[in-house]
């Protein structure tokens, strides 16, 4: 297996691909698949997915393609989908009360442990089963139970207090969705999601396509 230093994020991004789509072949019932027709399904090369797979081991076998459960398997181990994440959020909001609610990420191995506000108006609020705790609670949670995600919905002005506390408390991993491109000089690893971003893409390619310029279904 090569070295996690030698991986690129182009690559790193690609994997959750891999996995969503090796779970449909599962679901289809499919067991045997070959780079071309896995090629086919995702619109990239079959040389690109090789490469891919290559920067961890490779798992083909030639003039066999890949099993698809052992390939889903070791997708899902290199992902970190085995260590069962426990997850804080801070912010409940109209986006940390849909992130609660959202029933995939139990189904992918991440608990949610915590809810976390400043809002009197909140505080004390249940979601999906979990009660919105006050944020001046967050060093104490974090004491007495192991949170190593924190997800951060607060307004851009609060975003680094907010990210930097929970870095001084121990959280390691930090799913930022705030507009702010979150850095900090903490030992942490940091995910700035921007929905907006994507949602300018499509458009972009909405317009070129109304335009003439770009044909349907082009990824």
């Amino acid at each position: 297996m090569a070295s996690k230093k030698s991986v690129s994020d182009a690559v790193i991004k690609r994997l959750p691909r891999y996995f969503r789509y090796l779970s449909d072949l599962l679901e289809f019932g499919i067991n045997r698949i070959s780079s071309m027709e896995l090629s086919k399904r995702m619109g990239i090369t079959a040389s690109q997915i090789r490469q891919d797979l290559n920067c961890f081991g490779g798992f083909g076998q030639q003039g066999y393609g890949y099993n698809v459960e052992s390939l889903f398997r070791e997708i899902s181990t290199i992902l970190g989908l085995d260590n069962k994440y426990q997850t804080v959020i801070i912010g409940a909001g109209h986006m940390g009360q849909a992130l609660a609610n959202y029933s995939n990420f139990e189904k992918r191995g991440y608990s949610l442990a915590g809810i976390f506000d400043n809002s009197p108006d909140v505080i004390g609020m249940k979601i999906n089963g979990v009660t919105v705790a006050d944020i001046e609670t967050l060093e104490a949670f974090v004491k007495t139970h192991k949170v190593d995600i924190a997800m951060i919905c607060v307004p851009y002005g609060h975003t680094r207090s907010v990210a930097e506390k929970a870095a001084r408390c121990g959280i390691k991993g930090l799913w930022n969705f705030s507009p702010m491109d979150l850095k900090l000089n903490y030992d942490v690893i940091i995910e700035n999601v921007h929905l907006s971003d994507s949602l300018m893409v499509l458009g972009y390619k909405l317009n070129e396509h109304i335009s003439g310029n770009l044909p349907g279904n082009r990824q």
